[in-house]
């Protein structure tokens, strides 16, 4: 039988889980993608986290006895969700580091955001960035910094302090390319700075299905024969014209440059692969997105389809470029401007995670409050699974 996931990263396109929680981890599931789904990386955001979290606080949660002492502690809320989340990245990150070595630091990557409330202020969240690389702790950890406007300075900064960055929730051509230069601007900061180089990887999170999520609900709404031979195409179509960004910016005197001295490309990585259709199939964001010095990061549910049904025929990113400017021209002559949707989205995209972040705070809070109350009545917690739990990173 075809391997499919083994073709795929025979392809040069690595392979990540775009999930994690406590409970992957103390069961050993992580490990066993790792094993035999060819998994070499994991990616995290706000709302993976919160869904996690849900139901921390009921004894049978593997985060019961971390937030139980939390509570006792009296740590603050802001402190428990840093504290929480980063024992399982750095768990995660220890689980994949034999990746990484192996890899030579491409891969065994595990990512973890800054707090999106901040991403419209650079300042916090370079500090951010910077306090996450600390608390963490582990070479093959990136951090997540959504590509905001104001996230650039940040990129750029955390780079040149030699942090390994994952630029997340990019969504345009026009916001990638300042994405690249500003990895570009950090590397040559970091040279000055006499960091090595090749000591510093850096993704670039491209979005995919959300493209086709809005602009199909557009095309539906026209209804014409023209709209519906569009349908489903413009997220694949953004996607090839990125990669295509991708060789023109890692490519010329200035990259060769930055090469010489250590420096690695920004490898694209295909970010929201899930289908949403189930008219389409469940593969398509990654048997259509195949390019070498690419990343897919994939919700178990497409990983598990690719490894079911997937056809790997070979390289299908880098190429079609003309085709995937007809399908922008034919968008735009529907009355769908790209650049309107992909900024909307990028707003969509900074509220969702800001919701969850929310969301998450809330949850963590109300799970403290019953830890400190099981506290005061002289419940002494579950001590005796720390180890499974997680405590001893409280």
């Amino acid at each position: 039988m075809s391997d499919a996931l083994a073709d795929l990263s025979a392809q040069g396109v690595s392979i990540w889980l775009d999930d994690i929680s406590r409970e992957r981890l103390v069961s050993g599931n992580l490990q066993q993608l790792v094993d035999t789904k060819h998994v070499v990386g994991v990616t995290s955001n706000p709302s993976i986290f919160q869904k996690a979290m849900e139901g921390a606080a009921d004894g049978d949660s593997a985060y019961a006895q971390q937030v139980h002492d939390l509570a006792v502690r009296g740590v603050s809320l802001e402190e428990a969700v840093r504290l929480l989340t980063s024992y399982d990245i750095r768990w995660a990150c220890d689980v994949l580091r034999p990746v990484y070595d192996a890899t030579d630091g491409q891969d065994g990557r595990v990512s973890i955001e800054v707090d999106p409330r901040i991403a419209h202020d650079s300042d916090k969240t370079t500090a951010e960035a910077t306090a996450l690389w600390w608390l963490v702790d582990r070479p093959n950890v990136m951090i997540k910094i959504p590509a905001a406007e104001a996230g650039l300075p940040s990129i750029a900064a955390a780079t040149a302090a030699g942090i390994s960055v994952n630029v997340t929730l990019i969504f345009s051509i026009e916001r990638y390319r300042k994405v690249m230069q500003a990895y570009l601007s950090g590397l040559k900061q970091a040279r000055e700075a006499g960091i090595d180089l090749s000591s510093i990887r850096s993704v670039a999170s491209f979005f995919v299905s959300r493209v086709d999520t809005e602009i199909d609900k557009r095309l539906d709404k026209i209804g014409t024969d023209e709209a519906k031979a569009v349908r489903g195409k413009a997220a694949i179509a953004n996607a090839r014209l990125a990669y295509q960004a991708f060789q023109e910016v890692f490519a010329g005197p200035e990259w060769d440059e930055l090469k010489s001295a250590g420096a690695h490309v920004q490898r694209p990585l295909w970010a929201s692969t899930g289908v949403k259709d189930p008219t389409y199939d469940d593969t398509m964001y990654v048997t259509q997105l195949v390019a070498k010095d690419t990343v897919n990061t994939m919700p178990e549910a497409t990983l598990n389809a690719v490894a079911d049904h997937g056809v790997i025929s070979g390289p299908t990113a880098d190429s079609g470029y003309d085709d995937a400017r007809k399908v922008v021209s034919d968008l735009s002559s529907l009355g769908i401007e790209l650049q309107e949707v992909t900024e909307l989205l990028e707003s969509e995209g900074v509220d969702k995670f800001m919701d969850s972040w929310a969301s998450l705070l809330e949850g963590v809070q109300k799970q403290l409050t019953a830890g400190a109350e099981k506290a005061d009545n002289g419940d002494p917690g579950e001590a005796g699974n720390a180890d499974k739990s997680g405590a001893a990173g409280a």
